[in-house]
């Protein structure tokens, strides 16, 4: 079982919508983290992938960061168990807490955070640390729901 959701058709639906792109691009020597602009929906599949197998230009490929012009409206936010009360779990770098509190710094608005999960990453409770920032709504599948 995959431990993320797959979010490409996510992408080609903000792209079909003539909105912005960012995805993550992670400094693995430090918990800092930047999103850049991808170009097309396309590209996604081009870029050379990290050791957790997520694409992302290469460090020294020049790319417009979001907070340099003007900042992000949503944020989807990776994790490996979230709980209900918008607790993640994720994978221990704190990249996301601590690029969400750059945000906070550089944007008068906060982004909406949003954890696409799946079921079985819902748990009763997930441990926190006093860095961690909690996701605005975790959306998963509910088979129970009518």
């Amino acid at each position: 079982m995959q431990d993320e959701i797959d979010t490409e058709e996510i992408i080609k639906d903000i792209f079909q919508r003539g909105k912005t792109c960012f995805i993550p691009r992670y400094q693995f020597q430090s918990n800092h983290m930047d999103m850049v602009k991808l170009a097309s929906p396309e590209e996604i599949s081009s870029l050379p992938k990290t050791s957790w197998n997520i694409p992302q230009p290469g460090e020294d490929e020049v790319r417009e960061e979001a907070l340099s012009t003007g900042g992000l409206d949503l944020i989807f936010m990776p994790g490996l168990g979230f709980d209900r009360h918008g607790h993640r779990l994720g994978r221990g770098g704190g990249y996301y807490d601590a690029y969400l509190k750059r945000c906070a710094q550089h944007q008068h608005t906060k982004p909406y955070t949003v954890a696409l999960a799946f079921k079985e990453q819902i748990c009763p409770q997930v441990p926190v640390d006093e860095h961690d920032v909690k996701v605005d709504e975790v959306l998963y599948e509910d088979s129970s729901a009518p």
